[in-house]
């Protein structure tokens, strides 16, 4: 990752000497020959290191000192340099917030010896010890000091779907092996000048030019569905999805781990914080999120502001398909108590009517509970392939309830739920809570 180093000195000659000494392509060095100058630069830059000259007008230890209260969440390394070489004068600047005391004149190589060190430890520890990638303090600070530039950029913010019950199925060490690939594969696609780090453990920040942006993510998802299925077992290839284990997930079906990358850009719109950036990607990324299958989308300008913003209504609809009268009643009772949008269909036959009706295609339920009725029929399990494969109820959340405990066969179904019967009514409601959340998301 690219560091930022500061030095604070009135001195034009010296400066520019330790300027040439440290500066390369890993670490841009500013200048500041004042101490208003300083205090913007640090406020904009977040540098990794601060060299503080004692030509300024200050005494050097309480300058130092308040370098490190202006810096306490930031943290940078703060080397003094100073015409003396006092012990006193050492001890204060040391005590006082500095690092490090080099005394002048300071030999070359030791001064360049010394400043590498410091970036190492900074740079040591703001990493991911299992991507060797920018965590997400860095990865904050890297988009704070693209808004004090004048050059294009585009940021991409991606993710990895479905990763904590990929995790929660094949391991921690699975997922970081997933992990790591991933990263590998987007390292082959970014140039040098790029910054790649992390948002979470399963998202990432790229800061890139405008003109390479939509080129990569294009390349990301197409890569990383063309590998996703390898990191996982033939078993679960061959049926399509794997199913969650656990007292709590149990009977869950979960879909493979895709990627999803919202992209912005200051092309069309100037930022003015970090917040403003971060809020356009998470934007621009739920936008791009699909149910399964890696893509991405990228903010385009507004041609009119009218109609801009199209709110998404709440979808608390429920459909039950339950033909047990009394627990019919009591789902009802309790859905409508929480306050959701409940429709009771007493047999498949219900159900076929509702879906030959129009009322379907514009308001389709957010969850459906349907009963796999009897052994020898398992008429519900036909109506949810049905449902399916309709693309009207793509997004639907459906729980299938059955007394056959056969987990796959339910879940082959397209199902996202299997409850075997008898069940706890409290473990369907939080089920019904979950995926009523899912589906606005």
């Amino acid at each position: 990752m690219q560091k930022t180093t500061l030095i604070i000195d009135k001195r034009k000659e010296l400066s520019t000497k330790y300027k040439k000494l440290i500066e390369n392509d890993e670490n841009i060095v500013l200048i500041s020959r004042s101490l208003n100058s300083a205090i913007k630069l640090i406020q904009d830059n977040e540098p990794d290191l601060i060299i503080i000259s004692d030509s300024i007008e200050e005494k050097l230890s309480d300058f130092c000192k308040k370098l490190r209260i202006l810096t306490y969440n930031m943290r940078p390394a703060i080397v003094a340099v100073s015409k003396s070489a006092e012990t006193e004068d050492k001890i204060n600047a040391l005590e006082n917030g500095a690092d490090d005391f080099l005394s002048e004149p300071i030999n070359s190589e030791e001064f360049k010896t010394r400043i590498k060190a410091h970036l190492r430890r900074e740079h040591e520890s703001n990493i991911n010890l299992k991507t060797m990638l920018p965590n997400k303090n860095y990865s904050l600070k890297a988009l704070k000091r693209i808004i004090s530039k004048d050059s294009k950029w585009a940021c991409l913010l991606i993710s990895v779907q479905n990763f904590e019950n990929y995790k929660e199925i094949y391991s921690e060490l699975a997922s970081d092996k997933l992990i790591q690939t991933y990263c590998a594969i987007i390292k082959s696609a970014l140039e040098k000048e790029d910054y790649f780090g992390h948002f979470s453990e399963n998202e990432f920040l790229i800061i890139t030019h405008p003109i390479r942006a939509e080129k990569i993510a294009s390349y990301l998802t197409f890569a990383f569905d063309s590998i996703s299925q390898k990191f996982y077992s033939t078993q679960d290839v061959n049926r399509g999805y794997t199913i969650l284990q656990g007292d709590e997930l149990a009977g869950r079906r979960s879909d493979f781990v895709f990627s999803t990358i919202g992209i912005t850009s200051n092309e069309f719109k100037k930022y003015t914080d970090v917040k403003q950036i971060i809020n356009s990607l998470l934007q621009v990324h739920n936008l791009a999120k699909k149910p399964y299958g890696s893509s991405y989308a990228v903010e385009r300008p507004k041609i009119s502001a009218q109609n801009a913003v199209l709110d998404k209504n709440f979808n608390n609809k429920i459909w039950v398909m339950e033909e047990d009268e009394a627990l019919s009643f009591l789902l009802a009772t309790n859905l409508d108590l929480e306050g959701y949008e409940t429709q009771l269909l007493k047999n498949p036959q219900a159900m076929r009517t509702l879906l030959s009706t129009d009322i379907t295609v514009d308001t389709p339920p957010a969850v459906i509970i349907i009963d796999a009725g009897d052994i020898e029929t398992l008429s519900g399990l036909n109506i949810c392939k049905y449902l399916k494969e309709n693309t009207k109820f793509k997004n639907s959340k459906i729980i299938i309830t059955s007394v056959l405990h056969d987990k796959e066969l339910v879940l082959n179904t397209g199902a996202e739920l299997y409850i075997p019967k008898p069940y706890q009514l409290s473990s369907l409601m939080k089920w019904v809570k979950i995926f009523i959340s899912e589906f606005n998301d």
